[in-house]
């Protein structure tokens, strides 16, 4: 039993679209600005950076065309709506992440033995350090909005630009000491761990975003924080076992069993889910929830008892 229709999964606003839309536009600038510092320098970290870079816009354009699908309403074939799409984007970016650490290592490690010297390193990372302050920027809003509007797309974005900024700020620092020490091995050195880097990016992404699409529960936190809003507001039941809950994108789909006394009327029940589901959605915006009703010879006598 459920105290009335489920809502329909909230879908991404139109504005998020449009920033994943401008992300595609930053992602395709910064990647210019790193390929020229790369022919400036000839620097092998400088070209590690950019081929990210080119992950970077492929990413962009995967999280624009996961927002785009996850705004379609629901219907026949996807009663629950399709925002699960915004998961699918992340995977795809976590394996786009680790074909460009294997393609950097490719190039890196054969110069480990003939390391190449760094030309005209200070324009070459001048103009690198422009880009990498537009990335740094632009990471802050993405991580800003998405946490905001609890987009996984946007989210999983700001996070590997927000990568792609520690891994910039790494190659400056390494391709200067090249240039001024002679040290020139440090570059391909440098290219080496900002592939190591890269690597851990997109496992940690690939090892979230599976687990939205395989239905991960809420966090511990966020599950005591319903269990006590549960536990306040069901006065006149009494008690809640088999709580459950999953995200898909967005949305948080929270359900359980409310145990209430075999002569209650199914008014007074709906009533009770009526408060229930009112106090859940206000704790947790978007949130989806379902009741199922049961008579006191079905307690359990564990899960959420009623305060």
């Amino acid at each position: 039993m459920t105290s009335g229709p489920l809502p329909l999964p909230p879908a991404p606003p139109t504005s998020l679209i449009r920033i994943a839309a401008f992300s595609v536009v930053v992602a395709l600038v910064v990647l210019g600005l790193k390929f020229v510092a790369y022919l400036l320098t000839g620097s092998v970290a400088l070209y590690s950076d950019a081929l990210e870079s080119v992950i970077n816009v492929v990413a962009a354009g995967g999280a624009l065309l996961a927002l785009w699908v996850a705004a379609r309403p629901a219907d026949a074939n996807h009663p629950y709506g399709h925002t699960k799409a915004e998961y699918l984007s992340a995977v795809a970016e976590g394996v786009l992440i680790v074909l460009a650490a294997v393609s950097i290592l490719r190039v890196a490690i054969p110069d480990l033995t003939s390391p190449r010297v760094v030309d005209a390193p200070l324009l070459g990372l001048g103009v690198n350090l422009i880009a990498t302050a537009i990335n740094a920027v632009w990471a802050s809003v993405l991580l800003r909005v998405g946490r905001t509007a609890r987009s996984p797309a946007l989210l999983a974005d700001g996070r590997h630009v927000f990568s792609d900024v520690l891994t910039s700020v790494g190659v400056l620092i390494g391709v200067l000491l090249a240039k001024f020490t002679g040290w020139h091995v440090l570059d391909p050195a440098l290219a080496i761990l900002v592939a190591l880097n890269i690597l851990w990016s997109g496992w940690n992404l690939m090892r979230d975003s599976v687990g939205g699409l395989m239905d991960a529960g809420v966090n511990p936190v966020t599950e005591r924080r319903i269990r006590t809003v549960i536990s306040e507001q069901a006065e006149g039941a009494l008690e809640i076992h088999d709580l459950r809950t999953r995200h898909a994108g967005r949305t948080t789909f929270v359900e359980f069993h409310l145990v209430v006394a075999s002569e209650m009327t199914v008014r007074a029940a709906h009533a009770i889910c009526d408060r229930l589901e009112d106090a859940i959605r206000a704790e947790m915006e978007g949130a989806h929830v379902t009741i199922h009703v049961e008579p006191q010879d079905k307690a359990k006598h564990h899960g959420v008892l009623v305060l």
